[in-house]
């Protein structure tokens, strides 16, 4: 049976996002190498205070990508088990990587670890630090439109693992459009400081 205001509102929902991931991007992209270091400087401090991080010991991250905040300085420490996506199909498979492995450029650009590293065992992840072109004040959050987080954020092995979405204060916006798949995050992480939802 054919819903039209579930349609429309779907359609407009994904309009609206297209439109605000491109003005967004183009925001980011367009920072003074300056401030975005040091508000990148900012957000790399507040994760290393953050509790749930320093109590954690399976860490999952990403590699910057686009002028994203930029998470490696946190990746020499290796008291903490890194974990890193790769694109596989329409899944991410999730490697160990040390500071000193080798790395290759994926999917779209994106810098990923070797198949040959080894797996995680997501059942072990503690913390997940979520890669993010916006976040909304309820805890949402607005990618690159593959689904590829959404997906994985959706499994049983991970849907109670705390998230933190990481971006730049000038895309943590009041309310995104959301569909009925988005899923929460715990928190957000900007140069401002980190809010839990």
């Amino acid at each position: 049976m054919h819903h039209p205001r579930i349609y429309e509102y779907t359609f407009f929902a994904l309009v609206d996002k297209y439109k605000l991931r491109r003005k967004l991007i183009m925001h980011r992209e367009s920072m003074l190498f300056s401030q975005w270091q040091q508000n990148n400087n900012c957000i790399i401090k507040h994760i290393q205070s953050l509790s749930l991080f320093i109590h954690a010991r399976t860490v999952l991250a990403y590699f910057s990508f686009r002028q994203e905040p930029d998470l490696s300085p946190l990746f020499t420490d290796n008291s903490y088990i890194w974990g890193f996506p790769r694109c596989v199909g329409r899944s991410l498979y999730w490697h160990k990587v040390i500071s000193l492995d080798p790395v290759k450029v994926g999917m779209y650009g994106i810098l990923e670890p070797n198949e040959n590293s080894p797996r995680i065992n997501l059942e072990e992840v503690d913390l997940i630090l979520v890669p993010s072109v916006a976040c909304d004040h309820q805890g949402y959050r607005l990618g690159y439109g593959g689904g590829y987080y959404d997906y994985f954020l959706s499994s049983p092995l991970v849907r109670n693992t705390p998230t933190i979405g990481i971006i730049f204060e000038f895309a943590y916006i009041e309310k995104l459009p959301i569909q009925p798949w988005d899923i929460k995050l715990s928190g957000i992480c900007t140069e401002i400081g980190i809010q839990m939802i």
